[in-house]
């Protein structure tokens, strides 16, 4: 099933999205945002499906490295692009996003097609760029819960204020509750995006580790649990903030962003205990370099250290 799909069956799929649309400049039509949002997701599930069996054909193959070429990296750009058109249209569905969108998401896969026989990075090199990927997608990720957490604890400490209508006090005044709902919701969605991105990043890199017979992360470490519920946390309640209205209003907001700064104490400290991230005493990432060896009474044939 999986080796069936091609390049052109999400290429295609994004393609009819983007002419209807262009066609929104043109006529009006009640189904079309239906259709657009139907297409956009049959490419996406497409695109998603090509990407797993690009992966599973990586890891079976001589190098055994998933995801670390070009070719990979501008799909995998692509599919990030389309995921965020989706939410966007499903969340603002009056605006025109994907005609500036979706022509760069069929630019990386045109690009894509262009550097497919590009030779993959070397392993040592493909393990420091998901590296870098995860460190720094989980750092704006702890970035954004952590200004959520901020603004949802002005927001109620403003409404209070305002409820029982006191004065604000002497150097210190706090934004509007309109502008703290905002940041609220945005860090929300911010967060959501960043955390997935780096426990994809996460779960490509252990991948690597794995096929390369090096040290890994076990799938259930306290570390990957705490994290993926923390994910499933914030997907959850930026799904329900998004098709809910009334979850947008008033302290629901403020009180997700505190709970999601729990969860996030809760991750850090699985860190901390587990020692995620930092180096194993004795290990190293590839063979230490053999020095020669001399029987008594041999020497180099050059000094070791000049005279």
């Amino acid at each position: 099933m999986l080796s069936g799909i091609s390049i052109v069956c999400f290429a295609s799929s994004y393609a009819v999205t983007l002419a209807l649309e262009v066609s929104r400049l043109l006529f009006r039509l009640r189904v079309r945002w239906l259709v657009m949002i139907l297409f956009a997701l049959a490419g996406l599930l497409a695109h998603t499906l090509y990407l797993i069996n690009l992966a599973r054909i990586e890891l079976t193959g001589v190098l055994r490295i998933p995801f670390s070429s070009w070719y990979d990296w501008c799909l995998l750009a692509a599919w990030v692009l389309a995921a965020t058109y989706i939410a966007l249209a499903i969340r603002r569905p009056s605006t025109s996003i994907g005609v500036f969108l979706l022509p760069l998401v069929l630019l990386l896969i045109g690009v894509a097609g262009v550097v497919r026989g590009a030779a993959p990075f070397e392993r040592q090199q493909a393990l420091a760029y998901w590296g870098m990927i995860h460190g720094f997608m989980l750092l704006m990720g702890t970035t954004t819960v952590a200004l959520g957490f901020a603004a949802g604890i002005m927001y109620l400490v403003q409404a209070s204020r305002l409820k029982r209508k006191l004065p604000p006090l002497q150097g210190l005044r706090l934004p509007s509750l309109e502008w703290l709902q905002r940041l609220n919701r945005r860090m929300l969605i911010w967060s959501t995006g960043w955390l997935g991105m780096g426990l994809l990043a996460g779960t490509v890199l252990n991948l690597i580790h794995q096929t390369s017979g090096q040290r890994t992360l076990s799938w259930v470490n306290p570390t990957v649990m705490t994290s993926l519920v923390l994910f499933c946390w914030l997907l959850a309640a930026t799904c329900f903030e998004s098709f809910y209205k009334p979850a947008r209003e008033g302290h629901k907001v403020a009180y997700v962003t505190l709970a999601s700064f729990v969860f996030l104490g809760l991750v850090l400290a699985a860190v901390l205990l587990t020692h995620h991230g930092s180096a194993v005493p004795g290990a190293s990432n590839g063979p230490l370099p053999t020095q020669p060896a001399f029987d008594q009474g041999d020497s180099p044939t050059e000094p070791l250290v000049d005279p």
